[in-house]
């Protein structure tokens, strides 16, 4: 009965894994409109050519032109004098692909800088808010001084994510390729002077380096680079670029590669010291500025988390800012998109023309200089952090407003906001007449000319001690805000007027949707989306009694009032009263039933949302529909007037949603009407802060209408996010799984039991107290002792336990598919292989088929050769010999292969072995005339069992048993024998397939020559390979070893495969698959050892002792 609740058990976790699966599949194909313009250019790439004799020749480098007429290269190399800016290509990337960026840069150029606005345009995150970079300060050029000329490196399309030897090589050109571009921009300087040519300035003495997917981590490679020169690159910009770990980490060499790489990264922004502490020198990397920029949630390819500087750049010389955040941009995008999206290619071109310093016509010397405006162009105005926005005034921050110097009578020094640009000719005596607004909102419905005034005293009593303002109307010429102290109540001589505070430069610009269109001029139409929110903390109204909202007058026409096409709603409101705190039941439950938040009217303008699930696992669908505006008679016609939704949306603005994530940064969603929101973020790893666990929603809605919000979870977009985001960790934790039911295995050989099958043995696994306590929770619990013990903070515990436990039943699904698939292939080809047998001994006996005995008795001859007999004779050695030939001098792979299929065709004969000794017996008690005693079966089954048991004759010992226990039959042992093969199958297929990508990059480079691999990924192949020659028989589980001074010692590889288990096991909650690689290759460094041991110990005694098992059968 347990057994059968077991089968169960495994099946119904077999079919949810299928049914997760198929939903992450459906959700990662379903199309996705990211809203892009693309970008159209006339691309002409010139070759960069070299006399120099140890050119790299796999490589090239290319400088582009824009325009579609024909140039004389020669001529137009001479003519360099502009900024140096080298592009990068990714996986399998052109290096066709900087056209988008440098015809964008082209067109920046000609058309100079982005148009003045007066909204706020950046606010630092809190990390970025503690380093002195002042924005305030930085103004835009009214014209880019120097051109961007854009260089690109052609690598061939290589795939640099598979393999470290490729990306090492890349790092290798990409700085000849710098070098090769500083040089050339001397030639041509020098050029211009023989030819009489007026030069400006000086030759660039760095590049700017813009990396797109693993371009990104090259660049990031090649600064650190010994080879480089000094100061050559200073700012480098990446588009979708892993900076953490590789996208694909399976690969030892490529882990290994990208942890030494952000190792020295790390120690290069620190004071270089002696051992002693002894001051040497300053940062090596003090100059270096990096910039990445992220697809957020669409980019499956390289998730926010992995483009992360978390721990690599500090905050005072780089950021990470995702698409979705961006100034002007609002969009998140394909991996491959961000390379042609016009919103983010033409806010990136101009960004890098505003590094250019008009003195010296070349990028700012100065980091911090260049980090600002960074800060200033890419960042956009809104506050990164909506819980300190609806903070009490002790935790507030406000918002730095630009100030100009004046003084008083007095003499004294008083902080004056700066004013709307004076081209902007607007005055008080342009307004009609002022309004006093009575309630706490107030309303505007048109550009009419009329200035509000609100008493924040009164007004912002009773806990409404916040002010938010929506509109679509431009500041400065369309609407302005000021703050007025009372009158009397200020020590300063200064008059009124000069003491009240301008605050329109508050106003943070945001993405609208679409307006509403007019049927008619002069008709009424929908309220249009809201372009700008205005936020004022109390800390901001400090000392102040009035707040004034003056909107710019706009004349009718044709006697008619304007078009209901500008809109203002503000409000003072209580942040408590907006508040509302989703629980995990609640979302659990939204699921499979559609839950519902009703806001009344009246309700706050600005709703925050608190998921206690983070959006970026569980994406929820939030719909928003209108029940009641408070409209009792429109006037419309009766058909019109019975549509409440058409009626409120002429009365309120749409919706919008802002969600935030410490690690995705911003996500704006406008017209939000159902819209499935998701942030980029990584919840519940190791590595997550407490917060990340939760996302925070700020719906910016009428307080006129009433809504009724729907929020859902999408099955499938959770799912797709599930993948997504623990792939790795599944991968880890499907090593685990296999390394538990070698365990199982071993420890029943050592119980003198039978060996359980490898689903058996994970179906065993599963057991909730007996199995899955000790081996699924006690590595999250040492996760988080070493969390402790290194000072590092800890998880969210419920959401790190959750998640990793439902990572590790998804795993054990996956092996037992994988076990099922394998078990179903060697049952198939068994059953041909017998029948197969079986009708050739009946053929045989036919005189028609005599002409085949004659020409395999002639191909005997072959076999006879002394050479062919020694190799058939030492099976093992052949296979050791040429798996570690294979893995040292081709690709590790190979290695693999000859190991695997070794297991492969044991574990065939021992199964053919089994299905024919039952059937000798099921043919002996039916009186069958099959004959089991035939010269061809013995041969057969003593060539099969010799391959299986040839170690005693060539490595590493010289026992003969062969059999095994007296109580077992002949079939039963052979079954033994393939079970215990076929735990190393599935672990060895799992090894072989964690170098399948480095294969097909191998494959890629055969025409261009390979060179030899890594010794990493060799040595750890080699101990794989050991492992599977080491332990090939079931008895090699255990030993009794004599050692000096223990007489007998009993060596289990039971627990052995219990450390390593456990070791890969915390490999996946580290994201790194590929440290449990090392666990593999342990385990074949120690049966290695144990072997010699014994073969030592054996020599000595003359004697092997095994663990109390006599090895002979019965038949």
């Amino acid at each position: 009965m347990a057994t059968f609740r077991g089968k169960v058990r495994v099946g119904i976790l077999i079919v949810v894994v299928i049914g997760i699966c198929l939903a992450a599949l459906y959700g990662l194909l379903n199309p996705i409109s990211n809203g892009c313009i693309m970008t159209y250019m006339y691309p002409t790439y010139i070759p960069i050519t070299s006399s120099d004799s140890v050119t790299p020749v796999k490589y090239a480098l290319y400088l582009y032109h824009e325009g579609w007429k024909k140039i004389d290269y020669k001529e137009h190399m001479k003519k360099l004098s502009g900024v140096p800016v080298l592009f990068i290509p990714g996986n399998g990337g052109s290096y066709k692909q900087v056209r988008s960026l440098a015809a964008e840069s082209v067109r920046a150029y000609q058309n100079g800088p982005l148009e003045h606005t007066f909204y706020q345009e950046a606010s630092l995150i809190p990390k970025e808010g503690d380093v002195d970079i002042s924005l305030s300060s930085f103004e835009l050029a009214n014209q880019y001084t120097s051109r961007l000329d854009w260089f690109t490196v052609d690598l061939e399309c290589e795939h640099s994510a598979m393999d470290a030897a490729i990306l090492e090589e890349h790092t290798e050109y990409v700085v000849y390729a710098i070098h090769k571009i500083l040089d050339q921009y001397n030639v041509s300087y020098d050029a211009r002077t023989r030819d009489g040519a007026a030069n400006s300035g000086s030759s660039p003495k760095s590049v700017i380096l813009v990396g797109h997917s693993m371009g990104g981590f090259v660049a990031r490679a090649a600064v650190i680079h010994p080879h480089l020169r000094k100061s050559a690159v200073q700012t480098i910009l990446t588009l979708s670029s892993p900076h953490q770990s590789p996208p694909v980490a399976l690969q030892p060499s490529l882990g290994h590669y990208f942890a030494r790489v952000n190792s020295e990264w790390r120690e290069g922004y620190e004071v270089q010291t002696t051992n002693t502490g002894r001051y040497v020198s300053g940062p090596v990397l003090s100059d270096v500025v990096v910039v990445s920029i992220s697809g957020a949630y669409n980019d499956y390819q390289v998730r926010s988390k992995l483009a992360s500087l978390y721990n690599i750049v500090p905050p005072t010389h780089g950021f990470m800012i995702s698409s979705t955040a961006m100034n002007n941009v609002w969009l998140s995008m394909e991996h491959q998109a961000i390379l042609w999206c016009n919103q983010l290619v033409a806010q990136v071109s101009h960004t890098l023309l505003s590094l250019i310093d008009a003195k010296t016509g070349q990028p700012f010397s100065d980091s911090p200089k260049r980090l600002a405006v960074f800060a200033r162009m890419l960042h956009s105005g809104i506050s990164h952090n909506f819980n300190r926005m609806m903070q009490l005034p002790s935790f507030k921050q406000s918002i730095n407003i630009p100030v100009q110097n004046t003084k008083d009578a007095s003499g004294s020094q008083v902080h004056r906001s700066v004013t709307c640009p004076s081209n902007i000719h607007w005055n008080d005596g342009g307004l009609d007449r002022d309004l006093y607004i009575q309630i706490n909102e107030v309303t505007v419905l048109a550009m009419d000319g009329r200035r509000r005034w609100l008493d924040i005293q009164k007004l912002g009593s009773n806990g409404k001690s916040h002010f938010v303002l929506v509109t679509n109307l431009e500041p400065c010429s369309g609407i302005r805000l000021h703050l007025w102290p009372e009158k009397g109540k200020s020590a300063s001589s200064l008059p009124l007027n000069d003491r009240v505070m301008e605050v329109t430069s508050k106003m943070m610009r945001i993405p609208s949707g679409p307006a509403p269109r007019q049927l008619e001029p002069g008709s009424q139409t929908e309220q249009p989306p809201p372009s700008a929110v205005f936020w004022l903390g109390p800390e901001d109204m400090h000392g102040f009694r009035f707040l004034t909202i003056s909107v710019a007058p706009r004349p009718t026409v044709s006697g008619r009032p304007p078009p209901a096409a500008s809109m203002a709603v503000g409000q003072f409101f209580n942040p408590e009263e907006g508040n509302q705190d989703l629980s995990p039941w609640f979302m659990l439950q939204s699921t499979y039933s559609q839950k519902e938040l009703l806001l009344e009217e009246a309700h706050p303008l600005a709703v925050k949302l608190s998921f206690s699930i983070s959006l970026g696992l569980l994406p929820v669908t939030l719909s928003m529909n209108t029940v009641s505006c408070g409209i009792r008679n429109s006037g419309l016609p009766e058909e019109e007037a019975g549509d409440i939704e058409r009626l409120c949306k002429l009365r309120c603005f749409p919706p919008v949603a802002l969600a935030w994530d410490d690690i995705a940064g911003l996500h704006i969603y406008p017209n939000l009407n159902s819209e499935t929101i998701i942030v980029d973020s990584s919840p519940a790893q190791w590595s997550s802060p407490q917060q990340s666990e939760k996302t925070v929603v700020l719906l910016l809605v009428d307080p006129h209408c009433s809504y009724k919000s729907s929020i859902s979870i999408s099955v499938s977009a959770a799912a797709s996010r599930l993948i997504l985001l623990y792939n790795s960790k599944i991968v880890g934790l499907s090593i685990a799984v296999v390394f538990f039911a070698l365990m199982q295995q071993a420890h029943s050989w050592d119980l003198n039991q039978r060996i359980p099958s490898m689903l058996t043995a994970v179906e065993f696994n599963l057991t909730l107290m007996s199995r899955l306590f000790p081996l699924a929770v006690v590595p999250i619990i040492i996760a988080l002792f070493i969390s402790f013990s290194i000072s590092q903070p800890f998880p969210p515990f419920a959401s790190f336990t959750s998640i990793s436990l439902i990572c590790y039943i998804i795993a054990n699904g996956f092996i037992a598919i994988l076990i099922l698939i394998s078990h179903l292939v060697f049952f198939v080809a068994a059953v041909i292989h017998i029948r197969i047998k079986t009708r050739w001994q009946m053929w045989g006996q036919n005189v028609q088929f005599t002409f085949l005995q004659r020409f395999f008795n002639r191909s005997s001859c072959f076999f006879s050769l002394k050479a062919i007999r020694v190799l058939r004779a030492n099976p093992v050695l052949v296979t050791l010999f040429t798996a570690m030939i294979l893995a040292c001098l081709v690709h590790p792979s190979f290695g693999l292969l000859i190991l695997l299929f070794a297991h492969l065709f044991c574990c065939h004969n021992a199964l053919c072995s089994s299905f024919l000794a039952a059937s000798c017996r099921s043919n002996e008690q039916n009186n069958e005339t099959f004959d089991c005693n035939s010269d061809d079966y013995k041969v057969s089954e003593r060539l099969k069992y010799n391959f299986d048991g040839s170690f005693n004759r060539t490595f590493p010992s010289e026992e003969n048993s062969n059999s095994p226990d007296l109580s077992k039959s002949f079939g039963e042992a052979q079954l033994d024998v393939f079970h215990h093969r076929h735990g190393l199958v599935i672990l060895h297929l799992l090894a072989t397939m964690m170098f399948a990508p480095s294969v097909i990059a191998w494959f890629q480079r055969l025409a261009m020559g390979e060179s030899l691999p890594w010794f990493l990924d060799s040595l750890l192949c080699i101990g794989v390979i050991l492992h599977g020659i080491c332990n090939s028989k079931p008895e090699f589980n255990s030993f009794f070893l004599s050692l000096p001074g223990v007489p007998f010692c009993n060596v289990r590889l039971s627990f052995v495969y219990l450390i390593a288990g456990y070791w890969s096991y915390l490999s996946g909650l580290a994201l790194a698959p590929d440290i449990a690689f090392y666990a593999m290759a342990a385990v074949g460094g120690i049966s290695f050892a144990l072997r010699m041991i014994q073969r030592r110990s054996s020599g000595e005694k003359k004697e092997v002792t095994y663990r109390g098992r006599k090895h002979s059968h019965r038949h």
